[in-house]
């Protein structure tokens, strides 16, 4: 097997000194973006990623049920129920998803991103009732299991536009007839995390803020306003003439997760002209993520080719082409915007005449 097909992955290049010019890959070249990969990550509270659910404005589990001229802006979608009932009067100005891929795999990514807000650890166990308050960013939980908002809270970013607030209630959240959410100092709907441990009830003509998510149920009674998301996972949202809008500014990345990269060969010393297989593997350094993106593999300072991770975490490259020499290989993974670069151990490869 020779190196061309291995290369084939990338397919903008045709050549070895092609790829070399393009993704300019010497040595040196790539050490230094594995150093500028390999920054700390912010030390303030990281966001929720709600991968494709951020996409919707209103998401469920088993029914949507609208009674009234409700408006939704952004995405409703329903996994893996079907029955979505009250539009109209009820308006979608986005895409209605019901039992479908979409649908489905915003539900899948709901369930990640509840999992991760539950698994947050809390920088303070505050009271139920968050009325008449004013918290700063980071991770509330309640010590009775449940949050309550009767007036008004506020939530103030302190001037940072990218301040997370997580509120991590283990039963309900239950919201006054005309309670509010207010946002002080450039905090952001987006940015608001409601992890619900069973149901949400959001009172009469009530204003939230945020994305709510909960295991069970959403109940958004009469003429209430939400500025974020309403998620149920396994149960219904229920709605009745509110207005849901899906905030408008955009998911933001989470921080890269570090990796380590290995590398292995078929045969060592091997003769001249014999294949020899080089794999790399690398995986994440936290989480169960299976990195993707590019690996370079090199010979000293010589750049020998460049493949593509499978499925698997797993780049090979194979070449006949080795000279009589004692050869140092190593392999680096470029990295990604989800993964920071790594490099593995040099192997030393020895080619005899045979």
């Amino acid at each position: 097997m020779n190196t061309k097909r291995f290369i084939r992955p990338v397919r903008s290049v045709t050549s070895r000194s092609g790829l070399a010019a393009v993704l300019t890959l010497s040595c040196t070249t790539i050490a230094v973006i594995g150093v500028a990969n390999s920054s700390s990550a912010n030390a303030a509270t990281p966001k929720v990623s709600l991968g494709t659910a951020a996409d919707f404005a209103v998401l469920a589990g088993s029914t949507i049920t609208n009674t009234g001229p409700t408006t939704i802006t952004g995405d409703l979608g329903l996994s893996p129920g079907t029955a979505v009932t009250g539009f109209p009067p009820g308006q979608v100005v986005g895409t209605s998803h019901s039992a479908d891929a979409v649908a489905a795999q915003a539900k899948a990514d709901l369930g990640a991103a509840y999992d991760d807000a539950a698994a947050r650890a809390t920088n303070s166990t505050i009271p139920v009732e968050l009325g008449g308050t004013t918290k700063t960013p980071g991770v509330y939980e309640s010590a009775a299991g449940t949050f309550g908002i009767t007036g008004t809270l506020t939530l103030d970013a302190q001037g940072d536009s990218d301040a997370v607030f997580i509120f991590k209630a283990a039963s309900t959240l239950i919201t006054a007839s005309a309670s509010s959410v207010t946002l002080a100092n450039g905090a952001q709907s987006a940015n608001v995390f409601w992890k619900v441990g069973s149901s949400a009830t959001l009172g009469t003509y009530s204003t939230l803020r945020g994305n709510v998510m909960a295991l069970a149920s959403i109940t958004v009674t009469t003429g209430t306003t939400v500025d974020g998301r309403v998620m149920a996972r396994t149960a219904a949202v229920t709605l009745d003439s509110d207005t849901i809008t899906r905030p408008a500014s955009v998911e933001q990345p989470t921080s890269p997760v570090a990796s380590a990269t290995s590398l292995t060969t078929s045969v060592n010393p091997a003769v001249l002209q014999q294949a020899v297989t080089f794999t790399a593997t690398v995986v994440a350094g936290s989480g169960s993520g299976i990195p993707v993106g590019l690996v370079a593999f090199t010979d000293r300072s010589a750049l020998l080719g460049v493949v593509a991770l499978n499925a698997t975490g797993q780049a090979v490259f194979s070449t006949t082409s080795l000279s009589v020499d004692l050869h140092l290989i190593q392999a680096f993974y470029i990295g990604n915007a989800g993964f920071l670069g790594s490099e593995s151990p040099k192997i030393y490869e020895l080619v005899q005449t045979g």
